[in-house]
């Protein structure tokens, strides 16, 4: 696994200590794999206990949530707050709604944060939160509700230079404005602490598009980089038609690809013609899962209700956006022996360690969420920006500072692959060190 025996015996201890947190431990690992090329050239990082301090979160916040659903009953839900590393910056991560919300999951989330948010050169730390509350269904005097009694309990520990939460997986604009509306009672203040904000609320234009746009201009610098050439004519697919995905979608096709299939919980539309972006975007104004209602607008589109048919769609570009580990080994398998040539993250680690592996063997070009996915807390960090100095960018302010943010993490995560792993387009091993470096930097000059 590593040739670090350091790095062999603090793996096998936090595996020995967090053995039933599997997501946790595997986006550990995957970090760890990279800086086998460091660690042995710099005993600072060891003499220092850098990996021991960094694998663990600086403090968890744990607590419950009663609320009062319709009917008059009382529904309790469990919370927490994984506020992981500070070193470069406040805490700053998403907040998730959904029943999957456990501590593994949180502290994936808020670990990957910790480098992703260092890669986008904004002074911001790694943080996630969330709540195994499920907003489909509730009412949104329920979802009001429930956002009040969550803030009640973390306002204490948020704040605009301690931690600034965002949205995230069942945590939309709706749901921000609650939450912050909700904090800002409480602490008589207009500040930006939270992200995602409804325009009228402080938030940024270009924020609902950054994820995914950001996604096609980080796959536009590996175009460019490794086969001279863009978007034009290229077939392309798309996992997940939300936010990020449908965004990206949107983004690929205005570049001049040809997105083909696209899919959600629901299923898989391919469309030869290409995908109906418009329709979808539509479609999800008013329904959570849309993908099985396309065909009854674009009878010639080809239906599969399995979600992971979408790998054995022959493409030239994947971007993966729906959720973790989506992609397995027989996946990769399928996506490569049907002509795929780059893969780019758009969701957190929607790609198994085994199934990157696989890619990277095979000559597949390969962006990894933490770098390819940074455009939505790039975003994140400019509408913090904008609330502390309180002006408001326009959209084309924002998408071009996106852009050159992009551009700056794609040359990063470019120059550390080809310092340290002798091999330009090993992505990942670039993301990881050039993101760790400045974090590991920061704790040096901290102290311990």
């Amino acid at each position: 696994m590593f040739k670090s025996t350091y790095l062999v015996n603090v793996y096998a201890d936090l595996s020995k200590r967090y053995h039933d947190q599997p997501e946790y431990l595997q986006v550990v690992e995957e970090l760890l794999s990279s800086l086998d090329l460091l660690v042995e050239n710099d005993p600072k990082i060891q003499e220092n206990a850098i990996i021991e301090r960094i694998i663990e979160p600086e403090r968890i916040i744990k607590f419950r949530v009663s609320w009062v659903d319709d009917s008059g009953r009382v529904q309790v839900n469990r919370a927490l707050r994984v506020q992981f590393n500070s070193a470069i910056g406040p805490y700053k991560g998403g907040t998730r709604f959904h029943p999957s919300v456990n501590e593994s999951i949180m502290k994936f989330l808020a670990f990957e944060q910790i480098f992703k948010n260092s890669l986008t050169c904004l002074p911001m730390g790694g943080a996630k939160g969330g709540a195994d509350f499920d907003p489909y269904g509730k009412s949104d005097n329920e979802i009001m509700r429930f956002c009040q009694n969550y803030i009640l309990e973390l306002y204490r520990h948020i704040g605009p230079r301690m931690d600034v939460p965002a949205g995230d997986l069942g945590v939309g604009a709706k749901e921000v404005g609650y939450l912050y509306g909700m904090y800002k009672r409480i602490e008589n203040e207009f500040s930006g602490t939270f992200t995602s904000k409804g325009i009228e609320s402080g938030g940024s234009l270009g924020r609902a598009e950054a994820t995914g746009y950001g996604l096609c201009y980080f796959v536009e610098e590996m175009l460019s980089a490794f086969k001279k050439d863009d978007f034009k004519n290229k077939r392309v697919i798309v996992s997940g038609a939300g936010k990020v995905g449908s965004m990206a979608a949107e983004k690929a096709i205005e570049l001049g690809a040809k997105v083909i299939a696209i899919s959600d919980i629901s299923g898989v539309i391919h469309d030869e013609k290409g995908i109906d972006i418009k329709l979808i975007k539509n479609l999800s104004k008013t329904n959570t899962v849309v993908i099985d209602k396309y065909q009854s607008y674009h009878p010639d589109a080809v239906f599969s209700p399995d979600p992971v048919d979408i790998w054995k769609v022959p493409c030239d570009i994947a971007l993966p956006c729906a959720t973790q580990n989506e992609i397995y080994l027989d996946s990769a398998k399928a996506l490569v022996a049907n002509g795929c040539w780059l893969v780019a993250e758009g969701a957190n680690m929607p790609t198994t360690n085994e199934a990157a592996k696989y890619f990277r063997e095979h000559d597949v070009l390969f962006g990894p969420g933490k770098a390819a996915n940074a455009g939505g807390v790039a975003v994140s960090g400019l509408e913090m920006a904008q609330n502390a100095t309180f002006q408001c960018w326009s959209f084309e302010e924002v998408d071009q500072k996106l852009h050159a943010i992009m551009k700056q993490i794609f040359d990063r995560c470019h120059e550390a692959s080809s310092t340290y792993a002798g091999r330009p387009d090993d992505l990942v091993t670039g993301a990881n060190i050039s993101g760790f470096i400045k974090v590991y930097q920061a704790m040096l000059q901290q102290g311990v």
